[in-house]
């Protein structure tokens, strides 16, 4: 008799739900940096410094003990240890033990926090969750006089609940230590690099001028202290002479601009801090910050700071009539050898994953772009001899870029065909940097014919939806009109698997498709994928193809706190679920924001299109690869799913595959 297989049981038992920190501990790799412990130390560090960004904190002391463990405290306010109003649960507690949970989300004039880092609302939590121990102290003052609070964590629970007793009268007022022993299983590696850990305590003290931070190591005896009063320019100043061996052009150039009461657009207390200089040779050096938070991959802030020194570069060399004839600027020009430390104020940042590594708020381009721009372009006007100087550095930038394209610059022959005549072309006839956009519809077309940026973009609009060109011989294709536009614009003939085609003639370093974020504009992605994987699949090969991700909806949300009014676009519903608990965190109620979906691009401004689809510092471009291109298996579901003569075998994937799919309706 057959035994049944228990491992194939599919019920409602099988079904487990992951509870408080469990996520966590099942994918760490989710949450935090998983090559050491670093990451999650870097958690209550960030908690200690948002204290001292609010001005409650002073000193911030972190203690690598002997027993493998690290100490974190500041003389800040203290984590609240009172019942929370609405879990009845101490609020300590709650901090190191629900992921969503925090002053951080409390945005409104009462708030605890009105800029910070910690905006995932992950945070401490994590540190609770990856450690094998975690001790907090709390010294806190209340109606009752200076309390000292103490609470225990095993393996992110409980083991010795919070316990409350009158502080000494000779100990510490008010602040939070924290005591935290990693799990190693975690971990690659149980050590927290010195060199990394060093680096982010004195950025701290960098961006917090007047505050003093404190390194000290048990095992060694060793202790460091950093305090600076000069802030930015100093940090830079050494970063520089350590780093490069090259003068800087012109005196660094330091500013800091911030959003007041009735500044339009943002925040009060929004802005930036930056320190930039020029340098002719040697390493540059670049750090950038949110909320104190470091950003090493960059983000939308590093992009508005290039934005605003470019304009304001672009227009003194114009005003003075310094470019030579036939040089126009980019941003990369002036950028490529400028140093920066730039530190910035958003009152929601939303980062790039849950370590906070890449900024990616629409609105800190404009932000930093706005307030970068116009005093160093008043600085470069009253100090002409030194934006001279710089601007001599910048078009010698231009020039080599502009010797180097001409090096490889395709050859121009009578014999090439005639550019399709819906073609609108880009001036820049650099690869590295330009790119066309095939846009479903004419409607959509001019859309992005108006947001494009015409220096380095291409539009050819599609008229109908594209032949399925899996059957169809190459010899043949150029019958099909949309086909022969496409490979003529791109430069490149079709050719197989196997061939090894000529790429020099290629026009464009990425090939995006652009359709609705609805099932029509899905299905017209797929017809233009079957066409490159089957008569192009060199372009996918070297990385030239990409899909354009336009949002579904668009969300008004009214102005709350601090906050003005926003317009927040969301991808997918997913998103869209996401921006509302965002929301309703926010303190708005349910019916305050209105939601607006696409029926299509035609119905987005060129404004919407470029900003939320175009634009490269703002934009969600995905890039399409395939593991192996020609590949049995990427062949065989290619014919599965395009083949006229695979009908059954559609209708049994459909089958075995329909319930995973939501109707777009």
């Amino acid at each position: 008799m057959a035994t049944k297989n228990p491992v194939s049981d599919y019920s409602e038992s099988s079904i487990r739900v992951l509870k408080g920190l469990e996520p966590v501990k099942q994918r760490p790799g989710m949450y935090t940096r998983t090559e050491n412990p670093l990451h999650i130390i870097q958690e209550v560090i960030d908690n200690a410094s948002d204290e001292a960004l609010g001005g409650h904190c002073k000193n911030i002391i972190v203690t690598q003990n002997a027993d493998g463990s690290v100490t974190v405290e500041d003389d800040g306010r203290g984590i609240p240890v009172g019942l929370h109003p609405e879990e009845n649960v101490p609020t300590v507690e709650i901090v190191f033990t629900r992921l969503h949970a925090g002053g951080k989300f409390d945005k409104g004039s009462g708030g605890a926090y009105a800029f910070s880092g910690g905006l995932h609302g992950v945070g401490v939590s994590v540190t609770n969750a990856l450690s094998k121990r975690l001790e907090i102290s709390v010294w806190r003052k209340d109606d009752k006089g200076n309390g000292f609070h103490h609470l225990v964590f095993e393996h992110g629970e409980v083991v010795e609940p919070l316990n409350s007793m009158p502080a000494p009268k000779d100990g510490k007022k008010s602040g939070t230590r924290v005591t935290a022993w990693p799990d190693a299983k975690y971990f690659d590696s149980s050590l927290i690099s010195q060199v990394e850990l060093q680096r982010l305590l004195r950025s701290k003290a960098v961006l917090l001028p007047g505050v003093t931070v404190t390194l000290n190591n048990a095992k060694t005896g060793d202790s460091q202290t950093w305090k600076y009063d000069e802030g930015l320019r100093g940090y830079l100043t050494e970063a520089l002479a350590q780093t490069s061996d090259g003068e800087t052009l012109i005196p660094l150039f330091e500013g800091a601009q911030f959003a007041g009461p009735d500044t339009e657009g943002f925040a009060e207390g929004e802005g930036a801090a930056w320190v930039v200089a020029w340098t002719e040779t040697g390493a540059v050096v670049r750090e950038s910050y949110v909320n104190l938070i470091p950003t090493p991959n960059g983000g939308t802030h590093e992009s508005g700071l290039r934005d605003g020194l470019f304009g304001a570069v672009k227009n003194f060399a114009e005003m003075h009539s310094l470019l030579p004839k036939g040089v126009k600027l980019l941003p990369e020009d002036v950028f490529a050898r400028v140093s920066f430390v730039l530190s910035a104020k958003v009152l929601d940042p939303q980062f790039q994953g849950q370590i906070k590594e890449r900024l990616n708020s629409r609105d800190a381009v404009r932000l930093v772009s706005t307030f970068a721009k116009p005093p160093l372009e008043l600085w470069l006007n009253q100090h002409v001899e030194y934006g001279k100087k710089l601007a001599e550095l910048v078009i010698k930038q231009a020039q080599s870029r502009l010797r180097s394209l001409q090096k490889v610059e395709k050859k121009k022959s009578s014999g090439v065909a005639v550019l399709p005549g819906k073609l609108t072309d880009c001036e820049s006839s650099d690869v590295t940097r330009t790119e066309i956009f095939l846009v479903e519809g004419d409607s959509a077309g001019g859309s992005a014919k108006m947001g494009r940026d015409k220096e380095f973009q291409a539009i050819l609009p599609l008229r109908g939806k594209v032949l399925n060109s899996w059957e169809t011989d190459k010899d043949r294709l150029f019958a099909n009109n949309e086909i022969h536009d496409i490979s003529v614009a791109i430069g490149v003939d079709p050719h197989g698997f196997g061939d090894s085609p000529d790429l020099s003639g290629l026009r464009y370093g990425k090939i995006c498709i652009l359709s609705d974020a609805d099932v029509d504009g899905s299905h017209i992605q797929v017809l233009l994928l079957t066409l490159f994987f089957r008569h192009f699949p060199a372009l996918i090969k070297h990385g030239h193809i990409c899909i354009a991700r336009p949002p579904l909806y668009r969300v008004d949300a009214p102005a709350r706190g601090k906050k003005p009014i926003q317009k927040l676009y969301a991808l997918d519903d997913g998103e869209l679920v996401a921006i509302e608990d965002k929301l309703r965190k926010d303190g708005l109620k349910d019916g305050s924001w209105s939601i607006s979906r696409f029926k299509g691009l035609g119905e987005m401004n060129a404004e919407q299109l470029w900003e939320t689809t175009m634009n490269p510092d703002t934009r969600r471009l995905l890039p399409v690869k395939v593991g192996r291109p020609g590949h049995s298996t990427s062949s065989a579901r290619f014919n599965m799913l395009m083949g006229k003569g695979e009908a059954a075998a559609r209708r049994a994937w459909i089958e075995e595959h329909g319930n995973e799919v939501e109707a777009d309706i």
